[in-house]
C-alpha cells in the first residue's frame, strides 16, 4: 500500500508542474496572442468588432462545451483501453468537430494566427491525453497490468525528445503540413499492427499470445480482483537485461532498446502534438512482445512523462496559449472516460483490442493524409 501511495503522490506532483509553471508565465502568453490578433486586424483578416470566439479571437469559432465534454469521454475511454489514439482523437475533435483546422488555414500559410492556432491545437490535445495517461497509469498499476521498469526506460528516452522538438518546431509548422504528416504516420503504424493480427504475425509472438490467453481465461473463471496475484511480477533488474512475468509467462528486454525507442517516439509525438501512444503500442507489441493487456498501462505511463515535458516546453518556453474554458470541461470528460476504460478493456479479447487500434488508424490515416496533402478529406466528415 505504501508503494502505491508513493507512486500516486509522485505522479500527482508531476502532473501539476506544467499548470503551476504556466500560471507564472500567463502574461507573456496573452501578449503573444494579442500581437497576432492585432496583426490580423491590421491586415484586414478579421473584424475587430466581431464577437470573440476561440482564444478570444474576434469572429473566431464558437466551441460547444457540451460537445467537448462528450467527445472527451470517448477520448479518455479509447486511450485508456488500447493505450493509444487519445491525442489523435482529441485532434479529430479540435481540428474537425470544432472547425479549428479550417479556421487556422483561412489565415493562409505562414500567418501568425495560423501558427498560433496550430500550436494551440497541439498543446490542447496533449493536455487531454496527459490527464488520461495519469489516470490510466494509476488504474493499471493497481490492477497489476503495468510493466513499471519498461515504462520507466521508455520515459527516460522520451524526456529529451519531448523537450527538443517543441524548441525546434513551435511557430514554424503550418496546419496543412501538420495534417498531412499526422495522417501518414498513423496510417503506416496501423499497417504494422494489422500484420500482428494475422496468423503469421501472431505466430511470432508466442509469449504474448500465451500470456493473453492465460489472462482471458482468468477473467472468465474468477474475474479480476483489485490486485490479481498473477499480475506483473518484476524479476531481475540489470543494465543489460530486465526480466518480468505476467500470468506465469516470462518476458525480458534490454533497457537500452526502450530508451532509444522512447527518444524517437516522443520526438515525433511532440511534433504532431499528440500523446504518442499510437507509436508506443506497436513498439510494445512488436519490439517488446507484450500482450495488449499490458500495453495500455505501460504506454500510458510513458506518455504521461512525455506530456509533462512537452506541455511545459510549448507553454512556458514557446509561449503557446490554449482555451482554458474548453480544456477544463474536456478534462472532466477525460477523467470519466479514463476511469471506465481499464475496467472494460479486460473483457475485450487481445486480438480485438489490436483490431480496434487498426480500424481507428485506417480511418484517421486516410482522412488526414488526404486533407493535409490533397486539400480534401476522402472520408467523412468532409
Amino acid at each position: 500500500m505504501k508503494s502505491r501511495t508513493t507512486v500516486f503522490a509522485v505522479c500527482l506532483i508531476l502532473a501539476l508542474i506544467p499548470l503551476f509553471l504556466f500560471l507564472l508565465s500567463g502574461n507573456a502568453l496573452a501578449d503573444t496572442l494579442s500581437d497576432a490578433i492585432q496583426k490580423a486586424i491590421t491586415d484586414g483578416q478579421i473584424d475587430a468588432g466581431a464577437k470573440p470566439g476561440y482564444l478570444g479571437i474576434p469572429g473566431g469559432p464558437d466551441v460547444s462545451y457540451l460537445i467537448g465534454f462528450l467527445w472527451a469521454i470517448w477520448v479518455g475511454w479509447i486511450f485508456s483501453s488500447v493505450g493509444a489514439f487519445g491525442g489523435i482523437m482529441a485532434g479529430v475533435g479540435h481540428i474537425t468537430i470544432f472547425g479549428l483546422g479550417d479556421y487556422a488555414k483561412s489565415f493562409g500559410k505562414g500567418d501568425l494566427l495560423n501558427k498560433a492556432i496550430t500550436d494551440s491545437i497541439r498543446v490542447s490535445n496533449q493536455w487531454l491525453v496527459g490527464l488520461s495517461a495519469f489516470i490510466s497509469s494509476l488504474n493499471y498499476y493497481r490492477m497489476g497490468r503495468l510493466v513499471l521498469p519498461l515504462g520507466v526506460c521508455l520515459a527516460i528516452g522520451s524526456i529529451l525528445g519531448s523537450y527538443l522538438i517543441p524548441l525546434l518546431t513551435a511557430g514554424k509548422i503550418n496546419l496543412s503540413d501538420y495534417l498531412g504528416y499526422f495522417g501518414v504516420v498513423v496510417f503506416i503504424i496501423g499497417g504494422f499492427l494489422f500484420y500482428e493480427t494475422t496468423p503469421r504475425g501472431q505466430a511470432r509472438k508466442k509469449e504474448a499470445k500465451a500470456a493473453a490467453t492465460a489472462f482471458e481465461k482468468s477473467i472468465k473463471e474468477k474475474g479480476e480482483g483489485r490486485q490479481p496475484p498473477e499480475g506483473v511480477k518484476v524479476g531481475d533488474w540489470g543494465v543489460s537485461k530486465i526480466r518480468f512475468s505476467f500470468y506465469g509467462v516470462e518476458f525480458s528486454f534490454s533497457p537500452i532498446v526502450p530508451v532509444i525507442g522512447g527518444f524517437f517516439i516522443a520526438g515525433l509525438a511532440s511534433f504532431l502534438g499528440i500523446g504518442g501512444g499510437f507509436l508506443f503500442v506497436p513498439f510494445l507489441t512488436s519490439i517488446a512482445g507484450l500482450p495488449m493487456f499490458l500495453v495500455a498501462g505501460t504506454s500510458a505511463l510513458t506518455v504521461l512523462i512525455g506530456m509533462i515535458v512537452s506541455i511545459f516546453t510549448y507553454m512556458v518556453t514557446q509561449e503557446v496559449i490554449v482555451h482554458w474554458g474548453l480544456i477544463g470541461v474536456e478534462l472532466i470528460g477525460i477523467f470519466i472516460g479514463s476511469m471506465i476504460g481499464p475496467r472494460t478493456s479486460k473483457y475485450i479479447p487481445d486480438i480485438w483490442l489490436k483490431r480496434l487500434f487498426v480500424l481507428l488508424a485506417l480511418y484517421v490515416g486516410i482522412r488526414y493524409t488526404s486533407k493535409g496533402f490533397f486539400g480534401q478529406s476522402w472520408l467523412p466528415p468532409f
